[in-house]
């Protein structure tokens, strides 16, 4: 696991919990630029800032699953490749969810309108997309519960029928790594203010 791994998540799973005003504007869509730098399956950056799909948590880099080839896959690599591909196909536009100023963090909706193809006159919504093929999870806050609760449904029904990364038996769920590092660390504050009367033996 990569260095400042844990911290990430939890830092990615508060700031999916915590409210905040959109900014206004008069045309509050804007595209996602070709000069746009992705970082991981749900979040890029450009102009200084970091864009995140509101809801979405992607696959975490660092953890990895085994692909039916036996090798072993990074799993936030596999996020990542498809989000740049929906991204790259479907042109969506977004606005502006939420805004976290301390961090320059803008969490974001996209949505895609085709012109063309299958799926011409429809709206997709670039997250149930990315959740929806199993390339992507729905966020949770650290409390557990479900950050946009449509993308719980989208992922279960990904899950059932084995789609994207729930087909492999062994993929990594990143909201149960991102809990888990939130109860280990809430735990160790616990016990750092609160220290045992006698001294652990050396061992």
């Amino acid at each position: 696991m990569k260095p400042g791994f844990a911290a990430a998540g939890i830092l990615a799973a508060v700031l999916a919990s915590v409210p905040a005003l959109a900014e206004d504007k008069s045309n509050p869509w804007f595209p996602i630029p070709a000069t746009a730098s992705f970082s991981t399956g749900d979040s890029w950056t450009y102009a200084g800032e970091t864009h995140r799909l509101y809801g979405v948590q992607a696959c975490l880099r660092g953890t990895y699953f085994t692909n039916t080839a036996g090798g072993h896959v990074d799993c936030g690599e596999a996020s990542l490749a498809m989000l740049v591909s929906l991204i790259r196909d479907l042109k969506p536009q977004c606005y502006t969810a939420a805004w976290q100023a301390a961090t320059k963090t803008r969490f974001v909706v996209c949505v895609a309108q085709p012109t063309s193809g299958s799926a011409a006159g429809s709206r997709i919504d670039l997250g149930t997309a990315l959740i929806s093929t199993g390339w992507a999870f729905a966020a949770v806050t650290p409390n557990g519960a479900p950050v946009h609760a449509p993308y719980i449904v989208a992922q279960e029904v990904a899950k059932k029928q084995h789609l994207g990364l729930w087909q492999f038996a062994d993929v990594p769920d990143p909201n149960a790594i991102i809990l888990r590092d939130i109860r280990n660390a809430s735990n160790q504050a616990g016990q750092s203010s609160n220290p045992p009367a006698n001294p652990p033996a050396n061992r």
